[in-house]
C-alpha cells in the first residue's frame, strides 16, 4: 500500500488543531472600561502594550463622571477616575455602588498643566510663568487681558500683547475639573465662590466636576477638545487646563506654576512626585492633596495628584472570574513595568508605598492570578532598596531664575522646543533629551497645518506621538501549560519542509538518472 505525503495545507491544518486547546487554555477573555480622559493617554499605551500578549483592552475616555456612573451601572467592568464616588458635587451626591463590592487602585500620577497658546511679535511664548492668584483670577473672568498688571508681575522679562484673554474648560463632567477646582478652591476660595455666585451656584463652591460655563469661559468636551482648542492657530490667548502628556503630545508649551516656596516649576515627574510626598493617602486609597497644595519643597508643582482604577470585589451577571483574570493580569503590569513608560508619556510614576497597596486592592477580584509581591521584580523606576521614592530624591533643584524676582528664565516648557528671550537675560537652555522624545522635528512651514489638522484628531491621536515613542515591555503573566510556542515552531519546521524538501529530492533522483 502507497502512502501519499501530507499536503502542506493539511500539516498545518494538523498543527493549528492542536495548538488550539493550549491557546483556548491560555486566551484571556476581553473587558471593557472608562472614565478619565487625564489618564487615557496612559491606559491607551498600557492597553496596547499587551495587546501583544492576547489581552484586549478596551477603554474610552468619556470623563470621571460618566465613567463612575458606567462602572455604577454595571456597564463597564473597571472605571478610572480622580475623584471618588461618595462626594456631594452642586449639592448633589454621588451615591456609591453597593459597599463591598468595590475598590479604589492607585494607576499613576500626574500634573494638570496650563496648556496655552500665545505670542508676541508672531512668535510663541513658550516660558510663561503664572502665580496661583493670577490663574485664578483668568479662570473667574477677574483678568480678561494679556497685558494686566498682574500677569506682567510674574514675567518680568515679557512684554505680552494687549490680547483678549480666553479660558477654556471642561463642558463635561470630568476629574481633571474636580483637581482644578478642588486646587481653587482650597488655595482661593474668594475668587472661587464670587465667580459661582456669578454662576448661581450655592457656596462656599467647593470642588466641581461640571464647570460654570458663563462668560468669558469655553466649554469644550473632553482633554482633547480643550487641548484642541487652544492649539488652533485661530484661537491664540487661550489657555485651558489639562494634564501634561496632552501639551507634550500637542508640542505645546505650558505655564510654570508658583509653589509656595516661590518659584516657578514645571510639571515634570520629578516634580510631580516631590509634590507628592505630602499627599495624604486614606484607607481606601482615595488622596486627599491638601498638603500638596502648599508643599514647601522648592522642586514641587502645586497642582499634582494620581488618579485611580475602580475595581469590582464581587462577580456578577457581567463581571466573570475569566474577566478578574485579565484585569488581575493587566493591573499587574501597568503597577509595575507600565510605569516605566509613565515620564515619556508626561505622568509620573507611582511611589513604592502606592504600587504595594495597588497589589493588595488587585488581590480582592475576582478570579485574580494572586502574584508574587515581591517588588524587587516590579521594574518600577522610583523604587530603590529601602523604599524611597528615588526619582524624589534625585530631582533637581529649580533654576535661579525660576525663582520670584526680577529675572525670568527662557527655555521652553511642555512639548514647545524653542526658547523664548527674555529682556532680563534668563539664558537659554537646551531642550531636555527626555522632552525631545517625544516630540518630532516639525519644519516651521508646517506648524499651521498642523494646527489646522488638530481638531480632527481622537483621544488617541492626540498622544500618538509620545506613543509611538514609548516601549512594550515583557509583562509578567501566569503562563501555565501552554505549548502554543512550540507547536508554532514545529509547524514552522514542517512547513519548511514540505517546501524545500521536494525540490531538493527532485534535483537528486534527477541526477542520479543522469549517472545511469
Amino acid at each position: 500500500m502507497i502512502t501519499r505525503p501530507l499536503s502542506l495545507v493539511a500539516v498545518v491544518g494538523l498543527v493549528l488543531a492542536l495548538a488550539a486547546p493550549a491557546r483556548a487554555a491560555q486566551a484571556y477573555t476581553p473587558i471593557s472600561g472608562s472614565g478619565s480622559t487625564w489618564s487615557s493617554n496612559a491606559l491607551d499605551q498600557w492597553k496596547t502594550n499587551v495587546a501583544q500578549y492576547g489581552m484586549r483592552i478596551s477603554f474610552s475616555g468619556t470623563g470621571s463622571s460618566d465613567g463612575r456612573n458606567q462602572f455604577k451601572a454595571g456597564q463597564v467592568d473597571f472605571a478610572v477616575s480622580e475623584i471618588p464616588y461618595g462626594l456631594t458635587d452642586g449639592g448633589v451626591r454621588d451615591v456609591p455602588p453597593k459597599e463591598g463590592t468595590y475598590a479604589y487602585m492607585p494607576i499613576v500620577a500626574g500634573g494638570t498643566s496650563l496648556m496655552y497658546n500665545l505670542k508676541i511679535g508672531g512668535k510663541r511664548v513658550t516660558n510663561l510663568r503664572l502665580s496661583g492668584e493670577v490663574v485664578t483670577k483668568i479662570f473667574t473672568g477677574v483678568i480678561t487681558s494679556w497685558a494686566d498688571p498682574a500677569i506682567a508681575r510674574d514675567n518680568p522679562g515679557l512684554k505680552l500683547p494687549d490680547r483678549k484673554v480666553t479660558p477654556v474648560v471642561r463642558a463635561d463632567g470630568s476629574g481633571t475639573t474636580a483637581q482644578f477646582t478642588s486646587w481653587m478652591a482650597s488655595q482661593h476660595p474668594g475668587l472661587w465662590d464670587d465667580f459661582c455666585r456669578r454662576a448661581k451656584r450655592a457656596t462656599p463652591c467647593g470642588f466641581t466636576s461640571n464647570y460654570p460655563t458663563i462668560p468669558p469661559v469655553v466649554g469644550q468636551h473632553y482633554s482633547t477638545g480643550v487641548a484642541n482648542y487652544v492649539r488652533q492657530e485661530g484661537t491664540e490667548g487661550s489657555i485651558t487646563y489639562v494634564e501634561y502628556s496632552y501639551a507634550r503630545a500637542a508640542q505645546f508649551p505650558v505655564a510654570k506654576l508658583l509653589n509656595a516656596k516661590g518659584y516657578y516649576v514645571e510639571p515634570k515627574a520629578s516634580a510631580v512626585a516631590v509634590a507628592l510626598l505630602a499627599a495624604k493617602v486614606n484607607p481606601d486609597l482615595t488622596q486627599d492633596l491638601s498638603q500638596v497644595y502648599g508643599n514647601q519643597d522648592a522642586r514641587s508643582y502645586p497642582m499634582s495628584s494620581y488618579s485611580y482604577m475602580i475595581l469590582p470585589t464581587v462577580t456578577t451577571g457581567k463581571f466573570t472570574e475569566d474577566k478578574g483574570r485579565t484585569l488581575s493580569d493587566f493591573a499587574y503590569y501597568f503597577l509595575c513595568e507600565g510605569q516605566k513608560q509613565a515620564d515619556l508619556l508626561g505622568y509620573s510614576p507611582l511611589p513604592i508605598n502606592l504600587v504595594r497597596a495597588g497589589m493588595d486592592q488587585v488581590a480582592k477580584i475576582p478570579g485574580t492570578t494572586k502574584q508574587s509581591k515581591d517588588l524587587g521584580k516590579c521594574n518600577n523606576p522610583t523604587f530603590s532598596a529601602d523604599g524611597t521614592n528615588t526619582l524624589a530624591v534625585t530631582a533637581e533643584q529649580p533654576k535661579d531664575c525660576d525663582k520670584q524676582g526680577p529675572v525670568q528664565c527662557e527655555d521652553a516648557t511642555g512639548g514647545a522646543k524653542e526658547p523664548t528671550k527674555t529682556t532680563t537675560g534668563g539664558g537659554d537652555a537646551p531642550v531636555a533629551e527626555e522632552e525631545a522624545a517625544v516630540v518630532e522635528e516639525q519644519a516651521p512651514g508646517e506648524e499651521a497645518a498642523a494646527e489646522d489638522a488638530a481638531a480632527d484628531e481622537s483621544s488617541s491621536g492626540v498622544a500618538r506621538r509620545a506613543r509611538e515613542e514609548a516601549y512594550a515591555t515583557p509583562v509578567s503573566v501566569d503562563l501555565r501549560d501552554d505549548n502554543t510556542a512550540l507547536l508554532v515552531a514545529v509547524a514552522a519546521v514542517l512547513i519548511a519542509a514540505l517546501v524545500v524538501g521536494p525540490p531538493l529530492v527532485a534535483r537528486r533522483l534527477r541526477r542520479r538518472e543522469g549517472d545511469r
